[in-house]
């Protein structure tokens, strides 16, 4: 294993424990088995280190999503792919709202962590963006009603994800890959029922 994944594994455990806000890189050099200098060969700073951890350390299968969601406009069914980012949101919110949660105990620390991470084009922002875009894109096509609201709609499908991942932690139920594959669809169906937008299984283009 490379220096780089020890200390972006000893990030993870730490800041699960004690939270962003008080998830020093002394006690994460201590965890990976380094100085406080070789964390910063690779980090610039503890908000990059964090970034990293989202990324590499979490539920890929959102950032993946993301990456690849404006190639599907057009291509599967609008409610597969609402489905399946659902079903990504709610497994990445479980894990990472213990993290980011300390974040708002500390306003300093709160400031300086949202100033480097617009800086860096990124952000929890960026989520409700892409997936804004992506249906914008599919109402173009007509795969949308007209009628829809595409930000409101990303809104109220990352809020219900996001209170999932509240609720879990702090019920401690975490539930099962069935479940929060039951819970995707149902929200989904529900809010594109409600908004008026297209549920039909459009083909792939050849």
């Amino acid at each position: 294993m490379s220096t780089r994944d020890r200390i972006l594994d000893a990030a993870a455990q730490v800041m699960r424990s004690h939270g962003l806000a008080k998830a020093t890189t002394k006690e994460i050099a201590k965890a990976a088995g380094f100085s406080e200098a070789a964390l910063y060969k690779h980090f610039r700073d503890k908000t990059d280190m964090f970034l990293a951890v989202l990324e590499e350390r979490m539920p890929s299968g959102l950032a993946t999503l993301m990456a690849g969601l404006q190639k599907r406009v057009g291509e599967d069914p609008v409610e597969d792919v609402l489905v399946e980012f659902a079903h990504a949101a709610i497994a990445f919110y479980g894990q990472t709202f213990p993290i980011a949660a300390s974040l708002f105990s500390d306003p300093h620390l709160l400031t300086a962590h949202r100033d480097v991470v617009h800086d860096r084009g990124k952000g929890p922002r960026h989520v409700g963006d892409l997936l804004t875009a992506y249906l914008e894109a599919e109402q173009r096509g007509g795969r949308i009603s007209a009628e829809a609201d595409p930000r409101a709609t990303a809104d109220l499908l990352l809020g219900a994800c996001l209170q999932h991942g509240f609720l879990s932690n702090f019920d401690q139920r975490y539930d099962d890959e069935p479940t929060r594959r039951k819970l995707a669809e149902t929200w989904v169906r529900t809010l594109l029922e409600g908004s008026g937008a297209s549920r039909a299984r459009v083909e792939p283009r050849p």
